[in-house]
Formats: structure tokens, C-alpha cells, sequence
């Protein structure tokens, strides 16, 4: 078989191919950094790459126009390798750094002499109310300094009782256990430190463990990790236990999405030869690499980092552990487990000490994971008094309506298109995203910002919630969502797939991209991303026979949540038409209920309960969900009743 040699530029990486060889496959093997948000099925038409030199064999794609298809632009997903070739990455294809909501870099007082502990995180610039921890040490992992008493005639208490005897002294502890690495050396390890020494204790379930003993006082040496493994970004804060505060956070985008940007191609993907190894490992590199980064960062010896917390969907979760995730997405849709044991971190291939533990939060069902748990816990919604509604939108949207008395959750599938995919110029909240939108005057003049303010290479999540409302807002689409023909601007073209609102002209994009535009199959993907989260929350809100007037608060979680803007997002019906005052942004909830956990034990007993709670709803066996899904693929709804305030500005339009 003939062998080539490909190279991808700008990276100017080379590697040898045979022929036939798929070339987002190479790409993938060779670390070139290359979208693919479908997993390589065609579907998505990110891994557009531009053939430089060469021959290859490219099936034909409605996601490659006329304009493209004469500058060789191919799907990489969709072309074999028949000579040696030269590849270009054009900027919009190229996997670059994103807008990462991580969190803030302290949210934990240091106020250790109190029961109860009160706190209130910036979690973002937007974050406008408190999130209080009202649990009490100890942490998942916890170190204490002991001096023991030697033994005597009157007092010959062998040497792990008396061990023993002294952790529990004022402390309720009634199960303890030890391993025989420990015990082999106890006695000797006790009389050469002169019976003075450090214990780490971890919470196992109703255990604690006694996993490591060391010389002189280490108790202020002790850390642990807090890490929020979303879909798209992984996110983790480095946690001094002893001080109880945040010393670091760092982010990475999740190196899985190579291989689908949504949970369903990857339970897909998991399913092939060797699938859920690399993803398992894909994960696993991803967060290793940030606990060397901040350990290295903040100068600690990663043998002090004693435990890892986790907050994941149940997806994430399962690949995380490398547990088989095939069933998650087959009826009846149950996980292999929602509540994981605590286990080595090793085990799993976390590299910290090597006899730290790991956890993961609880998850609900198959659609309802840990980090959803996370959320409930870190946003208090599980204590309140008041009826509150919590909401997490990305590629999946996940709610939680309820207070202290009961909990009610459901899932639903937005699509990719908030994440950027299933949109032509749809991407990542990264640099030169087109963030934000404004559409004014006859002339419907277009002002947009940009992340980093460089020049646009497409749109992310909040930027095309922006250009929908503003463009139903200045009549350029109906309330179908239909774009209306025949109005007098150059800004409409005829694409095609149909017609198009340029957003921004070629000269203004980021390496001659050409137009950036957003086409009537982009306004229908958008259309129906946010008729499921609305629908979703409709039908809890009738499942429990109540009214928009009895919530008291609405939370907004997540990275994509914490840049929505309200008004426009109600304009279009994405979220309901309440009082601004009534939102909360709290940002990456996530890692902040995973980091209570991981401070108490009391904490992580608590989200546990939480889980148990939440009565789940499966809105794919509910026939009402489709009927609010239809009733919501309109601008805003079907019902304007449910949107006055839009209602009144759109008659003041008129």
C-alpha cells in the first residue's frame, strides 16, 4: 500500500499516511488541533480544512458552498488521502483557547473556629447573592498532628489501639479502619518520632480510614482538588484543606470533544475498538495536567494533594472513571451508577498521592449528573424557603425547581447550536467569537463586539442569542422565524440554503473568512435549542401546578449562563418573562458545590440527600413536553401572554 506524507499547516506537523486514510483521523492521531463537534460523521461541518496540494477523494457536503468548494475547502471528516498532501487549518477549524467561567480564586473564609461558616463568592462579576456552607469540618481528607502518651505496665494498650484512642478523642469516629502498608512498620514508626506524628484520615462511606502516617507536624500541608468536568471545559481549583481557602484555579478545554461535541456521539464513539479508553484517557490527561499546572504554579509537592472532589453529567462521569457508558442512552436510560464509592485516585489514573482518594458527586439519573447535585447544593436552593427555579444551559439544559420541602428535575437536549455547532459560522466562546450584537436604524446596521476584541471568526452562544433577539426585534425575522424578503438593505443575501443576514462583511473577518452570516437552517437550530429549554421548564412548572408568580428566584449557572443577557434571552422566549431581580447568575456552580463537598463530609452527606430528593422527569415518556416544545418554536412563544414585557416592546416597535 502506498504511503504519503501530509502536512498540516500552520503547525507545519507532518505525518505519514497510506492511502485512503481519513483525514480528520490523522489529525486526531497526530495532535493537530482540528474541530470536529460530531465525532466525524459528517454532520456538524466544523473540520473544514483547505487542500493546499495534492489529491484527495472528498465526498460532497451541503456544509462546503460554491465559494469554499473553489478554494478546496473539504470536510476532513469526509476526505481520504490519495497523494502527499499540504493541509491548511483555517482559523475558523482550529481548536484555540476558549472563555473558561472557572470561578473565583477564593470563596472559602478562613473561619475555621465556627460550627457554621458564611460565605458569599463572586463566582462571576455578575453573581448577586450569597451561597452559604453550613457544614462543618472535617474534609474528605484530613490531616491531624498527635503526640501519644507511651506505653506502660499500667497502660499496655497495643500500638494501633492506642493510635486509635487518640484520633477519636473528641471526635465521633465509630468505625476505623487501616491497611496492613500502615501497620507493618506502625510500631517502630511511633517509638523512632518519639510517639509524636501526623495522620491523614479520609472519609470512605461510614469509614474513616487512616491512610498515612508522617514525621513531625505536616497538618498544614494538606490540599486537595475540585474539579468540574464539564463537556466542553474542564475546570479545577486547588484547595488548601488546613486554611480552607482556594490558592489556584486553571481550565482546559476537554480534549474528548476530538470526538463529538455532545454526550450521545461519545457514548457512541465509547462503543468502538479502544473507544472508551481514549476517552477515559483524554479526561484523565486533561485533568493531570491541570493538577501539575497549579501545583507547579503555586509550588506544593502534588504528594500533598490528598483527595480530588469531581462534579460531572452522568456521562462525563462514567468516561471520567472509565466505566462502560452505553446504556445511558438506551431505553429505559440507566447509568451503571449514580452514586459512586470513594475509591484511590489511582485507581482511576489521577496522579496526586499516591493513596489519595477520589469522589465524585451524585447524580439523580442518566441525565441528571453529579454536577446538577452540585449546583443544587452550592446554590442553597435545597434550603430555601421560596420556590426557586435553577438552570444550566449548554449542549444538554438541566433544571431544578423546587426548595427545603421538595425537588423536581428534568433534562432536556438543546443541540449543540448554544455551543456553536449545527450553526454555519457557529463556534466555541473563544478568540474573535462575536459575543455580542446590536441591529439599529433603516439601514439594520449591524455593531457586534468580539472575544478579545480581534477580528470575528464566527459566533458563539451568546452572540447568536443577541443576533436572534435583535433581529426579531428590528423585524428582520418573523416570529416563526422566518427572514422576511423584499426589505432594502445590503445586509440580505440569497444563500444557498435560502436567504441570509450578513452580521459581518468579509473585509472585517479573520483571514479573508468571507462574509459572516446567519442563515435561515442557523435560525431554525436556534429555534429549536431554545424551545427545549423553555418547554422543559414549562412542563415542570404544570407538572407541579403552579405559575410563573410563585418562583421567587431563578439561578443561571454555568459558563454559557453567566454572559446571557437577560432582556434578549426573554425576547425570544429562551428563559421567562420575569423581573430582572428575580435572576441570580452563579456561575460555575459546579466546582463550587463540588468544593463544599470535598471541605466536609457533612457537605458531601447533604448532597447526597439532595439526589435522593430530586424526583426526576422524564420528559422523553411525557406527551406534554412536545406540545410545549411546539407551542415554543416561536418568537417568543405561541402564547405572547407568557411575555408581556415583550409584548408591549415590540407594540412600541410598531
Amino acid at each position: 500500500m502506498s504511503q504519503y506524507t501530509v502536512t498540516f499547516y500552520p503547525e507545519n506537523i507532518q505525518v505519514v499516511a497510506q492511502e485512503g486514510d481519513n483525514l480528520l483521523e490523522l489529525a486526531q492521531q497526530s495532535d493537530v488541533l482540528l474541530t470536529s463537534s460530531c465525532g466525524g460523521n459528517g454532520i456538524c461541518g466544523k473540520c473544514k480544512v483547505i487542500i493546499r496540494k495534492g489529491d484527495v477523494h472528498a465526498e460532497p457536503t451541503k456544509f462546503i458552498d460554491r465559494r469554499e468548494r473553489q478554494q478546496n475547502y473539504v470536510l476532513a471528516c469526509m476526505t481520504l488521502v490519495h497523494s502527499d498532501l499540504e493541509v491548511e487549518i483555517p482559523p475558523e477549524s482550529r481548536l484555540e483557547d476558549e472563555q473558561f467561567l472557572i470561578g473565583q480564586e477564593e470563596i472559602i473564609e478562613e473561619e475555621l473556629e465556627r460550627e457554621e461558616v458564611e460565605f458569599q463568592p463572586q463566582l462571576s462579576d455578575r453573581a448577586q447573592f450569597p451561597l452559604i456552607f453550613t457544614y462543618p469540618f472535617p474534609s474528605l481528607t484530613a490531616k491531624l498532628h498527635l503526640s501519644l502518651s507511651p506505653p506502660t505496665i499500667q497502660d499496655s494498650a497495643d500500638d494501633l489501639e492506642r493510635l486509635f484512642r487518640e484520633i477519636r478523642r473528641g471526635r465521633q469516629i465509630p468505625i476505623m479502619q487501616v491497611g496492613l502498608a500502615n501497620l507493618k512498620n506502625l510500631g517502630k514508626f511511633l517509638r523512632e518520632n518519639n510517639w509524636a506524628l501526623t495522620v491523614l484520615l479520609g472519609k470512605r462511606g461510614g469509614t474513616t480510614e487512616l491512610i498515612l502516617m508522617e514525621a513531625g507536624d505536616t497538618s498544614a500541608k494538606n490540599y486537595g482538588v475540585a474539579v468540574d468536568i464539564g463537556t466542553t471545559t474542564i475546570a479545577a481549583h486547588l484547595v488548601d484543606l488546613h486554611a480552607r481557602k482556594t490558592i489556584g484555579t486553571a481550565a482546559t478545554g476537554n480534549n474528548q470533544r476530538e470526538h463529538g461535541a455532545d454526550v450521545i456521539t461519545r457514548i457512541i464513539y465509547a462503543a468502538e475498538k479502544n473507544g472508551l479508553d481514549i476517552l477515559h484517557k483524554a479526561v484523565i490527561d486533561d485533568i493531570n495536567g491541570l493538577i501539575v499546572s497549579l501545583t507547579r504554579r503555586n509550588k506544593i509537592d502534588i504528594n500533598d494533594v490528598t483527595c480530588v472532589m469531581c462534579a460531572g453529567n452522568a456521562t462525563m462521569t462514567h468516561l471520567f472513571l472509565g466505566v462502560d457508558p452505553t446504556y445511558i442512552r438506551r431505553e429505559p436510560y440507566v447509568p451503571t451508577a449514580n452514586f459512586f464509592p470513594v475509591i484511590r485516585a489511582a485507581e482511576a489514573g489521577i496522579r496526586i498521592n499516591r493513596r489519595g482518594l477520589l469522589s465524585c458527586m451524585p447524580g439523580v439519573s442518566s441525565y441528571v449528573g453529579g454536577d446538577i447535585t452540585a449546583g443544587a447544593l452550592a446554590s442553597g436552593i435545597s434550603e430555601a424557603e421560596e420556590i426557586c427555579l435553577f438552570i444550566d444551559i449548554g449542549t444538554n439544559g438541566e433544571m431544578v425547581l423546587g426548595n427545603k420541602e421538595w425537588l423536581v428535575c428534568c433534562s432536556c437536549s438543546c443541540g449543540p447550536a448554544f455551543e456553536g455547532s449545527g450553526i454555519r459560522y457557529g463556534m466555541r466562546a473563544g478568540r474573535g467569537a462575536i459575543q455580542r450584537v446590536t441591529i439599529s436604524g433603516s439601514n439594520y446596521d449591524v455593531k457586534y463586539s468580539t472575544i478579545e476584541n480581534d477580528r470575528p471568526r464566527g459566533i458563539c452562544g451568546s452572540g447568536l442569542i443577541d443576533a436572534l433577539g435583535e433581529m426579531f426585534r428590528a423585524g428582520v425575522i418573523d416570529r416563526s422565524g422566518r427572514i422576511q424578503p423584499n426589505w432594502n438593505t445590503p445586509r440580505y443575501q440569497e444563500g444557498e440554503e435560502g436567504p441570509e443576514f450578513i452580521l459581518a462583511w468579509k473585509e472585517e473577518t479573520s483571514g479573508g473568512l468571507g462574509d459572516i452570516v446567519i442563515a435561515q437552517p442557523d435560525i431554525d437550530n436556534l429555534m429549536r435549542s431554545k424551545a427545549a429549554v423553555y418547554a422543559a421548564v414549562q412542563v415542570m412548572m404544570e407538572k407541579m401546578g403552579m405559575t410563573w408568580d410563585d418562583v421567587e428566584y431563578v439561578y443561571i449557572a454555568g459558563g454559557f449562563g453567566n454572559y446571557l443577557n437577560i432582556e434578549k434571552s426573554v425576547l425570544i422566549g429562551l428563559i421567562p418573562d420575569l423581573p430582572l431581580e428575580k435572576y441570580r447568575f452563579i456561575g460555575n456552580s459546579s466546582i463550587a458545590g463540588a468544593k463544599m463537598a470535598m471541605l466536609s463530609t457533612k457537605s458531601l452527606a447533604r448532597a447526597e440527600e439532595i439526589a435522593n430528593k430530586m424526583t426526576y422527569i422524564e420528559l422523553s415518556a411525557d406527551n406534554t413536553f412536545m406540545e410545549q416544545f411546539t407551542a415554543a418554536t416561536f418568537l417568543p412563544h405561541t402564547a405572547m401572554s407568557l411575555f408581556p414585557s415583550v409584548e408591549k416592546k415590540l407594540k412600541r416597535n410598531t
